[in-house]
């Protein structure tokens, strides 16, 4: 497989990787300029950029690029170890790092009036959107439309089923308290960048309240987001659906949320 099936892969499977290209190359060096590496975050590599120890450091700062997003520029002389070059070819290197990350993921939990609404809001964003609800019946695309996979499951089975990422937004918007205690201690130990539960100050302090007597710690309890949203005095489901993804929109971008009249960033 070459490296642009590869990725073209990667993209249809909303996975990620890193592609090192060697932009410039001057004197003796292992491989020329164009020469690519597709690095996985399994460890896994495809193609070569000359191997031995200026591949082992791109691969190390191939994985920091997957994990921050952020690409590399590298320049590596290859003329003497002991001044901590890899290698003594004699020439020089410039290495371009790009990172290929999944599109976000909204993962919606509850199938109802407001769960449609944040998918089809979602989905008009850019995001992956993916619907879970126990109730086969309405976690399908006739009852919820936009979604690009459903999973007709209980919330707690949810990870066995669905890799949950550092670019994954999970959105409860369950039947009740009840159906949260079931679902919440597992999902609070994927590394989800977002947990959301909706309802009033008062069903998040039951279902708190509960969790900390099933024994799950404080720290974990603490990454919820609830209630959800920002303040919009929202109450249609519509209305709903964008304090959601406004709250989520926010996080996801690293903004401050405060109006652009009063010094917010555009």
């Amino acid at each position: 497989m070459s490296i642009y099936q590869a990725l073209a892969d990667l993209e249809e499977n909303n996975l990620s990787g890193a592609v090192c290209t060697i932009i410039q190359s001057q004197g003796s060096t292992p491989r020329h300029e164009g020469s690519k590496m597709l690095v996985y975050p399994d460890g896994k590599i495809l193609g070569s950029i000359g191997g031995g120890e200026l591949e082992s450091r791109v691969i190390a700062e191939a994985y920091n690029a997957i994990n921050d997003g952020k690409t590399r520029l590298l320049t590596y002389n290859m003329t003497d170890p002991q001044k901590g070059d890899p290698g003594v070819c004699g020439g020089q290197l410039q290495i371009y790092i790009e990172p290929v990350r999944p599109n976000a993921t909204i993962v919606i939990i509850g199938a109802g009036h407001v769960g449609k609404a944040v998918a089809h809001l979602a989905s008009w964003l850019g995001f992956r959107v993916v619907i879970n609800d126990d109730r086969a019946d309405l976690c399908n695309p006739d009852s919820i439309p936009g979604g690009n996979e459903y999973f007709p499951i209980p919330m707690s089975e949810l990870p066995q089923h669905f890799t949950i990422t550092s670019s994954t937004y999970l959105v409860l918007l369950t039947r009740g308290v009840e159906v949260d205690l079931e679902g919440l201690p597992t999902l609070l130990d994927t590394p989800a960048a977002y947990i959301g539960v909706i309802g009033s100050r008062r069903r998040w302090a039951v279902t708190r309240k509960k969790l900390l007597e099933m024994g799950i710690n404080e720290q974990k309890i603490s990454r919820v987001h609830s209630p959800m949203g920002l303040d919009l005095k929202a109450e249609k489901p519509e209305e709903i659906a964008l304090s959601i993804m406004a709250e989520i929109m926010l996080l996801h971008h690293g903004a401050d949320g405060k109006p652009l009249s009063q010094g917010g960033t555009s």
